[in-house]
């Protein structure tokens, strides 16, 4: 069961692997070769608790479908295991970005003096905008 760094388990038997041709160069390789790794991973079915799934699922990223499904394509190795790897880790990525819970904004005021700074460059660039004008005679 891979784990990711803030300890978040993800059972094997959540994710789905399969074996598919790559794309791109490699020539004769990569036409009879199925080392290219499509991962799905069902966020609606999976463990993970409700607000990671939550937050998963608002992400707005285009690996996840509209169904709540998770699909990643690895292709960059030329060995399986390595693609395999690879989609496994960009899915834990993926989970750690959704499992950081996003810090509260406290709503802050500029300061009278940094509202006095805006005024004063304003006027000084209207000043200079006007010495751009025609000169009526």
């Amino acid at each position: 069961m891979p784990r990711t760094k803030s300890r978040i388990a993800i059972p094997e038997s959540e994710i789905e692997l399969s074996a598919v041709r790559a794309q791109g160069a490699g020539g004769q390789n990569v036409n009879k070769v199925s080392n290219a790794v499509h991962l799905r991973f069902d966020v609606r079915a999976s463990s993970l608790a409700e607000e990671v799934k939550e937050r998963l699922l608002r992400l707005g990223d285009q690996r996840v479908t509209r169904t709540g499904v998770v699909v990643i394509k690895a292709q960059r190795h030329r060995s399986l295991e390595l693609n395999r790897a690879e989609a496994i880790a960009r899915l834990h990525a993926l989970v750690e970005a959704a499992a950081a819970v996003p810090k509260k904004r406290k709503p802050t005021r500029p300061t009278r003096a940094a509202r006095e700074r805006r005024l004063e460059v304003k006027e000084r660039r209207g000043r200079i905008k006007a010495l751009r004008a025609k000169i009526v005679d």
